[in-house]
């Protein structure tokens, strides 16, 4: 097995992140889908899905260029019916997780583990059903609580709640802080809302005062080199009480985040794409031979570049521009 693969400016891909499909029984307000839009389709599952054996070839072939850690992502993963045997076929050297709504795990949380589900992170945004309905559209709270527990009783580990932290979920934070801290199992990712890819300016907030307010309560902050993130360690009581692991996500015009990016995503219907915020880089994999992957694979390593300080750059008011140099980058549509 080779290394990972380095872009120009140092970063080894060591992850991909793989969306299964645009499907979802939610249709949350801040929904991006993986950096697309809101593009998702019918419920029902369409071709152009890529199939179980071409989820599993690409990760074949991208573990003999060092990837270690897979998360698999959607829409709504667990939509797919052939998840189980996908994970399950998933190369034994990866780490396996994945991100769902969590409406599905009661019922399969368990053979997903047995399968080789490693840990997943299940989108909880508030601890109120009338407010989880506004934000997700669904009336499915009760079901998600019941999918994080399952979770937990199955052993993955660990068991992260998103949460989006925007206008409309600001006021949980707090109580979400607690929950995590209360119960044995759960960690908290704060994610930092991305106007940019979902509109709504006016729904951002400051997420230096959440970074504040969460160095006040912390019992101890670690700094995690990996992603260039900080983790609050909150309700600690002794060695016998690990208290609740807080971390935020904030890649919003930060440019150490962008220079700590070790992932390749890949869309539902087959592309590769070196950054979530771009998709003037995408770039398909053909009939999806393991020649058509390798070579796919590398020349969207060769042409990643961090989206905030090199394909955005600071102006001199401040403000981000995009740097001229990419402008008629090629994409998937020419």
């Amino acid at each position: 097995m080779a290394g990972p693969l380095a872009d120009d400016f140092g970063r080894e891909v060591t992850g991909v992140r793989i969306s299964l499909t645009d499907r979802c029984n939610f249709d949350c307000v801040y929904c991006h889908n993986e950096g697309l839009g809101d593009t998702r389709g019918p419920m029902e599952p369409s071709e152009s899905e890529m199939s179980a054996d071409d989820v599993v070839r690409f990760l074949e072939v991208v573990e003999g260029y060092g990837v270690d850690a897979v998360k698999f992502t959607g829409g709504e993963p667990m939509l797919r019916q052939d998840l189980e045997e996908i994970i399950e076929r998933t190369p034994d050297s990866m780490e396996v997780s994945m991100t769902t709504n969590g409406t599905f795990l009661p019922g399969r949380a368990a053979d997903l583990k047995a399968a080789g589900l490693d840990r997943v992170n299940v989108s909880q945004d508030a601890l109120d059903p009338d407010d989880f309905a506004e934000g997700t559209k669904s009336g499915a709270y009760e079901q998600v609580l019941e999918g994080v527990k399952a979770a937990v009783d199955a052993g993955l580990d660990p068991v992260k709640l998103n949460m989006v932290v925007f206008t409309h979920t600001a006021g949980y934070v707090e109580e979400m802080v607690d929950h995590v801290a209360d119960n044995e199992g759960l960690q908290l990712q704060l994610i930092q809302y991305m106007p940019e890819l979902t509109g709504k300016p006016e729904w951002n907030v400051d997420i230096e005062r959440v970074h504040d307010w969460l160095a006040e309560e912390a019992d101890r902050v670690e700094h995690r080199e990996m992603h260039d993130r900080k983790r609050y360690f909150v309700g600690e009581d002794g060695d016998d009480d690990m208290g609740g692991m807080v971390e935020i996500v904030d890649p919003v015009e930060n440019e150490e985040f962008c220079a700590n990016c070790g992932r390749v995503r890949v869309t539902h219907e087959g592309y590769l794409k070196g950054c979530l915020n771009r998709n003037d880089d995408l770039r398909s994999m053909g009939e999806m031979t393991r020649e058509e992957i390798a070579a796919t694979f590398e020349d969207v390593v060769a042409n990643r570049v961090p989206y905030y300080g090199e394909y955005l750059v600071e102006g001199d008011d401040g403000e981000y521009e995009l740097n001229e140099k990419y402008l008629g980058t090629p994409s998937v549509a020419d």
